[in-house]
């Protein structure tokens, strides 16, 4: 792996890890995946999703799940984002489709080989005083 994707990897899997409960990862579509396949890896260094203020003063927390497609230079595609999964409140589900023009990503990749992909990317919504963080 070259340095500036190992970077990469590692910028992602620490924003990562701040924004998915243990053990939830990103999957390619079923009838995709195979042996070798990397899913696209989002490499912002801080998420752009904000908070709904409302929902945050009142301490809901939610998640909204994103249906993406980001091309073989890791390019996302606004024309093709979808809400997969509504977190129940319009105000929540906004503030994700809102911030999809600012997500970063790593392109996804075949057996090393960049791959243009369509996946799903979950947002949480964690209220800093109910002991998890914000999105």
């Amino acid at each position: 792996m070259n340095p500036r994707r190992a970077l990469a990897v590692m910028l992602a899997a620490a924003l990562v890890a701040c924004s998915r409960p243990e053990g939830e990862t990103v999957k390619l579509p079923e009838h995709q995946a195979q042996r070798g396949d990397e899913p696209p890896v989002l490499v912002n260094r801080v998420s752009p999703v904000g908070y709904p203020p409302a929902l945050l003063a009142r301490g809901i927390e939610g998640k909204v799940v994103l249906r993406l497609f980001v091309d073989t230079l890791g390019r996302l595609s606004p024309d093709s984002t979808q809400l997969a999964e509504s977190s129940g409140y319009p105000a929540m589900d906004s503030a994700a489709l809102a911030a999809v023009a600012e997500f970063r990503f790593a392109p996804a990749l075949r057996n090393g080989v960049p791959v243009a992909a369509t996946f799903l990317q979950p947002v949480h919504f964690r209220h800093p005083q109910a002991g998890g963080t914000t999105p």
